[in-house]
């Protein structure tokens, strides 16, 4: 770390702390070459994952429309909102850990799927009757067949 006083890269660390609000962490750090004491800050820097959309648009991906989709499916059904919330949050953490900046809306589709059907089997069908667009009874029942 460059002290901001002199311009020497070489300082040692005093004190770090964590910080709430920020997730980042504080650093109060000393110069070795002038003995200053400056503060720094470290946070995480993410990548944004872009979702590759049926039609080749692309848009961020959003945590939300994958909640909200799931809500809808798990409506009057005996799945909490944690229990969705904690999918979501693991199907976010799934894409952030493929080191990908891009996916497709149908990888994600997938993956909201295979979640929804380890915890309720009725969700599971409404979201793939939506998401698959069944345009007959024929796909629907070959759906449910394969449960």
């Amino acid at each position: 770390m460059k002290c901001i006083y002199c311009g020497h890269e070489e300082s040692k660390v005093l004190d770090s702390r964590s910080t709430d609000e920020t997730n980042s962490i504080r650093r109060r750090r000393e110069c070795l070459n002038c003995g200053r004491r400056f503060t720094t800050y470290e946070t995480v820097e993410t990548v944004p994952i872009l979702v590759v959309k049926k039609d080749g648009s692309r848009q961020p991906f959003n945590i939300e429309k994958i909640r909200a989709g799931m809500i809808k499916a798990c409506e009057k059904r005996p799945v909490s909102i944690a229990q969705i919330d904690q999918m979501a949050v693991d199907i976010e953490k799934q894409i952030q850990n493929s080191l990908r900046q891009e996916i497709s809306s149908q990888e994600i589709g997938e993956m909201i799927m295979s979640k929804l059907k380890a915890v309720d089997e009725i969700a599971y069908v409404r979201f793939a009757s939506v998401y698959r667009q069944f345009k007959d009874v024929t796909n629907f029942i070959k759906l449910i067949t394969e449960m």
